[in-house]
């Protein structure tokens, strides 16, 4: 047997232990554990060690196995000890041969069991003592199923505020898991907006779960600048959609008039097309999607969103642009891998004074639009580039890089974090 048993513990002490286990704590030489841990077994015989200095712990232990002592010395965790637990600390100061691990239900085993989802899916998260990064990073992937160890800094209330504060395009419901496996063991589920103020007991696991409801429409509804949550979005992509500060600058490129005709190429879920039919609800707008997913959501969108002068487009561009009117100006957001095709065949059927704007968010696709826009590689004066051999014309070239970083709350503070860089290439035709 090796000499440093590590056996864990639920809320529930020494009765949710196994025979063997309890075996182990009742036989124990040394028993190292919390306050709390340590008062599940007042009769034990072994030698205590409060677990309140880790770094005297640790030191003390590694004494104790150089000194070759009889017996056994049991170590109670939480839950699962390598699973956010004190197994991590145990391995890096102490010989892995001489650790024996035992563990118990972890607190989000006992989470998802008692709420009933499946969680083999679920992204795990701890906010024990770590940033709020990696959970704001699942949540603008819209992870369907996130689960959070708290701490009390990020409490089920700051993670209410965190949420709240992202304006992310779909909405989570929270449970808050207070006590599992202990006799005031408690289940809420709340919105992040009721959560916030409110207090919890210290042992608490968040279960975050996106609603699949369908996104309320904020009224009254801005004319310009609408909500990401206002828009149906694809649901194991919820974040896959121009965030509103990007095209708030989308709009004011394009230079847009009433009466216009306009494509929108890549359109995904139309939020550029919306915002474009809204503001000028006498222009023929074109969304052009070639997933049918996205072709759905453009139409449900336009139906909440939009008026008949939006036109949603089934078919892969460049080749459906064929049968459209041509435009006066062009918003390309995606272009599945055909970004050279759908800007010749955009530069032949511009109007004359036409605009387009492409928003690119990868140093390839950026490369490849400047390649095709000098394709001689010569320094170009004043921003004008010249067009491929097949048009002659010269356009007026701006390129803008748009970095938005959004407040949020991290415990009683508050931080910047960023969004994907996205740079807006606007071609404006004489």
């Amino acid at each position: 047997m090796t000499p440093i048993q590590v056996v864990g513990v639920g809320l529930d002490g020494a009765a949710g232990l196994a025979p063997a286990h309890l075996a182990l704590v009742e036989q124990a030489t040394v028993l190292v554990g919390s306050p709390r841990q340590l008062s599940y077994f007042p009769q034990v015989k072994a030698e205590t060690w409060p677990l309140e200095d880790p770094k005297a712990t640790l030191e003390r232990l590694q004494q104790w196995l150089r000194q070759g002592a009889a017996g056994w010395a049991v170590v109670l965790a939480s839950g699962d000890p390598l699973f956010f637990g004190l197994g991590r600390l145990l391995l890096a100061h102490l010989p892995a041969e001489s650790l024996t691990f035992h563990p118990h239900l972890s607190s989000m085993q006992l989470a998802f069991s008692r709420l009933k989802l499946p969680w083999q899916g679920a992204t795990l998260i701890s906010a024990h003592g770590r940033s709020t990064d990696e959970l704001v990073t699942a949540l603008r992937r819209g992870d369907e199923l996130i689960a959070v160890l708290t701490d009390p800094t990020h409490t089920p209330a700051a993670l209410g505020r965190l949420i709240l504060s992202l304006q992310l395009p779909s909405s989570y419901q929270l449970w808050v898991c207070e006590n599992l496996g202990g006799a005031t063991e408690t289940l809420q589920a709340l919105s992040p907006r009721a959560v916030v103020g409110r207090t919890f007991a210290p042992l608490n696991v968040v279960v975050l779960q996106r609603s699949r409801q369908p996104p309320i429409v904020p009224a009254p509804l801005p004319l310009l600048g609408i909500p990401d949550q206002a828009f149906a979005t694809f649901p194991d992509r919820p974040g896959q959609i121009t965030k509103r500060d990007i095209r708030i600058q989308v709009l004011a490129d394009l230079a847009l008039a009433d009466g216009q005709t306009i494509w929108d190429v890549g359109a995904g879920t139309g939020s550029v097309s919306i915002e474009i039919n809204r503001l000028c609800p006498q222009s023929q707008v074109y969304a052009i999607e070639k997933s049918l997913a996205g072709f759905h959501l453009i139409q449900t969108n336009q139906q909440r969103l939009g008026n008949s002068n939006l036109h949603p487009v089934y078919g892969t561009a460049p080749q459906v642009l064929e049968n459209l009117p041509d435009p006066d100006r062009i918003f390309i957001g995606g272009s599945g891998g055909a970004l050279t095709p759908i800007l010749q065949t955009c530069a032949q059927r511009l109007r004359p004074q036409g605009i387009i704007v492409a928003a690119v968010a990868t140093l390839e696709h950026l490369h490849q639009m400047l390649a095709w826009e000098n394709p001689t590689g010569s320094p170009s004066s004043n921003l004008l580039v010249s067009m491929p051999a097949s048009d002659p014309a010269r356009w007026q070239v701006d390129l803008r890089q748009i970095q938005v970083q959004q407040a949020v709350p991290v415990g009683p503070l508050t931080r910047w974090q960023p969004l994907t860089p996205i740079t807006l290439v606007s071609l404006r035709r004489p």
